[in-house]
């Protein structure tokens, strides 16, 4: 059935997918970019530092703004336009003079961060509200096993020239630009009523303003994994390479059952599939808090990555379900900055928590994605009851 449903997408999705994986796999220059920095440029670790922040606030701004360009020039010239600045600034990196790297990787950023919630938009305006979800987890899929190939490519590249690392990317890159001006059809737009303030409307709608806050709780908390459980791991005494394999197999369980998974839960309501991968995440950190050798951080780990898969394609579909008409790709870029405001917020507030309360660290980054998944069911239950008697709400991908 999982097979079947796959061939019943439309050619043209089933291409930008297959696009996104080779664009995936060639996505390296960023993780190398303090190393390279480093080694090639001669920079310090402090100003390599300054320019790989530089890049992340770019990729904020190109997640926040992104969407606008959609719904204003359509998603399809978007995001093409913003692979296309990608690969030139991969290109530019290893020629131009130190003074502006950072410019560039702040450029860099904000082309890059564009170009997601632009793709998000495009998946789901491609297929019917009951077909959002395992869409997006198909596209979440094709770009977790390219990442699955990326890195250890970059290293091998790295270790014989890095300037071949950006010159990939930039290719892979170009592909993935091709492959969606070629077969994305013209049509597929966010719409016309882009004259509309998204703030007023987006005031007027507390159900996705409660999801997008629980977001960046939530990503801040899941992005722990990143920011402070490797010395978790160290203080154990569980080796580096154990750390790395964690998160590999995080990765391939994604790829084979993520996007069955979502076919799977596709007629249940998306408000509590989210709160239960909300919960899940909770759990596996209270795992890691308390049990944190090797033995309970797989098992922290196998936890958290089922509760990522069940919120992470389900809150990006149920975020455009909730878009007005003209709006898809601004609301995307909305959720596209929550779900990656944790990639600043966790290493600052956690590395700062496991520096002077080590031990309360992840029971309460534990407490806080429970609660997030409470007070997402609570919300989800006013609302409810707050409807007037024989009217219906509004229901998109099963929300």
């Amino acid at each position: 059935m999982y097979w079947r449903r796959i061939a019943e997408l439309p050619a043209w999705l089933k291409a930008v997918m297959v696009g996104q994986l080779v664009s995936a796999a060639g996505a390296l220059a960023w993780i190398y970019l303090t190393l390279y920095l480093v080694e090639d440029r001669g920079m310090s670790a402090q100003q390599a530092g300054f320019a790989a922040a530089a890049y992340g606030v770019g990729l904020l701004g190109g997640n926040l703004g992104g969407g606008w360009f959609g719904d204003r020039f359509g998603l399809r010239r978007a995001a093409v336009g913003s692979q296309l600045a990608w690969s030139i600034c991969c290109l530019a990196m290893p020629f131009v003079p130190g003074a502006l790297l950072i410019v560039v990787g702040m450029l860099a950023g904000l082309f890059g961060g564009a170009g997601r919630p632009n793709m998000s938009a495009l998946v789901a305006t491609a297929l019917p509200a009951e077909r959002r979800r395992e869409g997006i987890a198909l596209s979440r899929t094709a770009s977790n096993a390219g990442f699955t190939i990326g890195p250890p490519l970059g290293g091998l590249l790295a270790a014989y020239n890095f300037s071949l690392v950006f010159v990939i990317d930039a290719v892979t890159s170009l592909v993935l630009a091709a492959v969606i001006w070629r077969w994305v059809p013209q049509a597929s737009r966010a719409g016309s009523a882009v004259a509309r303030g998204l703030w007023r409307v987006l005031l007027r709608d507390r159900q996705v303003l409660i999801l997008l806050a629980a977001i960046v709780v939530i990503d801040t908390v899941y992005r722990q994994l990143f920011a402070t459980m490797p010395l978790l791991l160290r203080d154990a005494g569980t080796p580096a390479v154990a750390y790395g394999l964690l998160i590999g197999l995080s990765s391939a369980v994604i790829v084979c059952c993520e996007a069955p998974l979502a076919v799977r839960l596709r007629a249940h309501r998306s408000t509590r599939v989210i709160a239960v991968g909300f919960a899940l995440v909770g759990l596996g950190l209270a795992v890691l808090g308390v049990w944190p050798a090797l033995v309970g951080a797989t098992l922290a780990m196998v936890v958290i990555t089922a509760g990522e898969m069940l919120y992470k394609p389900t809150a990006t579909a149920h975020v455009a379900d909730a878009a007005p008409e003209g709006m898809v790709g601004r609301y995307s870029s909305l959720y596209a900055a929550a779900s990656i405001s944790g990639m600043f917020l966790a290493p600052a507030l956690g590395g700062a928590a496991y520096q002077h309360v080590p031990d309360l660290l992840y029971p309460v980054a534990a407490a806080l994605a429970l609660g997030a998944a409470v007070v997402l069911l609570l919300t989800r239950a006013a609302a409810r009851d707050a409807l007037p008697i024989g009217s219906t709400a509004r229901q998109s991908s099963g929300s």
